[in-house]
């Protein structure tokens, strides 16, 4: 370790154009090594470096190593934090934690100012929030992460707002909400099933639908092909809508889009014989919806099909 720090120092002198990114790449080093104080401490001392017109050119990295530095006072407090005696508010309220309280948040919070992918900043910024019991704050910073139109779409923040509403028990119409944006971000998202309980939770026969879309949106990736509880969540989402009278009707116009290629996804000769081997139950549960998805494929998805 010494002789790479020898070599990072002179790195960073030999030439002042690239003096902030070698810093910030001597304090991963050191941060991999375990380092962390020593890590924070080379941040720190690239925070208050100066060069002339070199300072404005790197404005950028200099934000970047603020954020870093930040997150090391969140790490370093979070380890305090899980020291404490009973873990609590009550034993936090020491100065030096106070400190590295203060100076993680307040960086942490200047981020949002720099639009951006800032996932690990995020989080480590709304664990503090909800230590202090913040919430209000909290949840004001993963709002404006997810719907700020000056960031760019990240399936994650949406991610983070809903388990957050979720750890706090928000309502149903809330959570919806939240993955109904996410649904239109990533519709292969394994939170799509929480989706669909949601919806059909609802009862009103618009959710019940859309829960049926979403489900068919997931099987339309090959990632859930042979997913059993995917499956089931389709079974069960048709069940609930049997009783309408157009019911058959949604489910051709559904399809329809799919019928040149969905059959050949999940509705073959082969197919049968996999899950008939790996996944009898998958089997039955295909096999019960296969007359309504895709009728042509009776004959090549069926038991007697895996037994020619």
């Amino acid at each position: 370790m010494d002789d790479y720090n020898v070599i990072y120092e002179r790195m960073k002198h030999s030439g002042f154009k690239h003096y902030l990114k070698i810093s910030l790449e001597h304090s991963f080093h050191l941060m991999l090594h375990g380092q962390i104080e020593s890590a924070k401490q080379k941040l720190s001392e690239a925070e208050s470096w100066r060069h002339g017109k070199e300072t404005t050119s790197q404005y950028q990295t200099t934000k970047l190593i603020q954020a870093y530095r930040s997150l090391l006072d969140y790490i370093i407090w979070s380890e305090k934090k899980s020291t404490l005696p009973g873990n609590d508010s009550f034993e936090f309220d020491s100065q030096g934690m106070e400190n590295y309280y203060r100076q993680a948040s307040i960086n942490l919070k200047e981020i949002l100012k720099n639009p951006g992918v800032w996932d690990p900043f995020i989080l480590s910024y709304v664990t503090m929030l909800e230590f202090k019991e913040d919430q209000e704050q909290a949840l004001e910073i993963l709002n404006r992460y997810a719907y700020d139109d000056s960031f760019p779409p990240n399936p994650n923040a949406h991610v983070f707002l809903y388990q957050y509403l979720k750890r706090h028990d928000s309502s149903q119409k809330k959570l919806k909400k939240v993955l109904k944006t996410l649904h239109f971000l990533v519709p292969s998202h394994e939170l799509m099933l929480e989706y669909s309980s949601l919806l059909l939770q609802s009862g009103t026969k618009k959710d019940e639908q859309k829960a049926v879309e979403v489900v068919l949106d997931m099987l339309d990736f090959a990632c859930w092909r042979n997913n059993l509880d995917v499956w089931k969540c389709l079974q069960n989402s048709i069940q609930n809508l049997q009783t309408e009278e157009d019911f058959k009707s949604f489910i051709d116009e559904k399809m329809a889009a799919r019928k040149d290629w969905w059959p050949a996804l999940h509705y073959t000769k082969f197919h049968a014989m996999k899950d008939s081997e790996e996944n009898p139950e998958l089997l039955k549960v295909k096999a019960s919806l296969i007359s309504l998805l895709c009728p042509e494929r009776i004959l090549k998805y069926s038991v007697e099909s895996c037994q020619e």
